[in-house]
């Protein structure tokens, strides 16, 4: 569903009086100190249970104990968890900015499909099986999809809809193409099982390392397109009016999700509905304006993201749920809600 909003919506936000100014820089402190409890409970809590003491341990005084092997382990997972997280919140405003369509989120466009196509591949005809060797594949994967998405959604003449339409239409064919092969390898069956439900059980220092220049890269130029994407948002032809130019902002933006959703779907597999709820909550009390939507689900994302983390660790003690299908279940009936509103439609 791709419907323009009407001109009073989608006006640029005008400058913000200086008292809404201020409530929103409060939301915005109030929302990086939730984040850090947020994270403290993720190094906290655990199939394991620790003390308060020992994770002080592990963190300032690591000598090599088990307890301290265990916080290192979930300081990693809880890295991983803020910059995927943050990756995957901006990504669907962005998504969401471009398109025209309140209800585009990473796999709008194909992304999270060309990385599971690349995985898949790599471990059925390339024999690679460890995460740290696939990552490379997932993220050229969604690289190319989202170039490829580009080039059929117009590339010159890009309009939010033909990128959407391309994206759903590569969507379909990859999956079908991930669904053939699963079907005739039982082994890539059984390794993509665990990577296509999204976990951050797998992160490591070394994923992080090989994963984060891409994510910062990604969230600075997110962060940079605000100003055109409002200007967007105002129509193409005002847009043109106001200097925007609108084929290198589209172009620019698709860059800018496709890095971001690549390279946190590479580190933790394709985790759903977090770009797609986080900008909604958001949009509801910073209004249409991303110079503000943007920094709040960068912050927010992560808080989501980690909270499912816990969440599902606590509930299947002493295994635990992954985190992409907590999501999944708290994201089904938010969707449904976001599908029955009555202005759904209007960005």
């Amino acid at each position: 569903m791709l419907v323009e909003s009407p001109p009073e919506q989608r006006a640029e936000t005008a400058p913000a009086p200086p008292a809404r100014r201020a409530i929103r820089a409060f939301g915005l402190v109030l929302a990086v100190a939730i984040l850090v409890l947020v994270a403290l409970a993720s190094i906290a809590i655990g199939a394991k249970e620790l003390s308060l003491g020992q994770v002080w341990h592990g963190l300032f005084e690591d000598s090599g104990t088990y307890g301290d092997v265990v916080v290192a382990e979930r300081l990693s997972r809880t890295v991983l968890g803020l910059l995927a997280g943050a990756a995957l919140g901006l990504a669907g405003a962005v998504l969401q900015a471009l398109t025209r369509n309140p209800l585009a989120d990473p796999g709008l466009l194909g992304i999270n499909a060309g990385a599971s196509a690349a995985v898949v591949t790599a471990i059925t005809y390339l024999g690679i099986t460890s995460l740290s060797g696939y990552v490379w594949f997932a993220f050229l994967g969604a690289a190319a999809v989202g170039a490829l998405v580009w080039f059929l959604g117009g590339s010159r003449g890009a309009t939010p809809v033909r990128l959407a339409l391309a994206g759903t239409a590569l969507s379909a064919a990859l999956y079908g193409y991930l669904q053939a092969v699963m079907i005739m390898d039982d082994a890539a069956l059984g390794k993509m099982r665990f990577w296509t439900v999204g976990s951050l059980s797998s992160a490591s220092d070394s994923i992080i390392r090989q994963v984060l220049p891409f994510l910062l890269a990604g969230m600075v130029l997110a962060l940079a397109l605000s100003r055109p994407l409002n200007a967007m948002a105002m129509g193409d032809d005002t847009a043109k009016a106001l200097g925007a130019n609108l084929n290198r902002t589209r172009a620019l933006s698709m860059l800018a999700a496709t890095v971001l959703c690549g390279a946190a779907t590479a580190a933790c597999g394709p985790i759903v509905f977090v770009g797609l709820m986080v900008p909604h909550v958001v949009r509801s009390f910073t209004g249409p304006d991303l110079r503000w939507i943007l920094p709040y689900a960068a912050i927010l994302s992560p808080v989501l993201l980690l909270g499912a983390d816990v969440v599902g660790r606590i509930v299947a003690r002493p295994a635990e749920l992954q985190v992409g299908i907590v999501t999944a279940i708290l994201g089904g009936p938010v969707f449904i809600y976001l599908v029955r509103r009555r202005r759904t439609a209007q960005l």
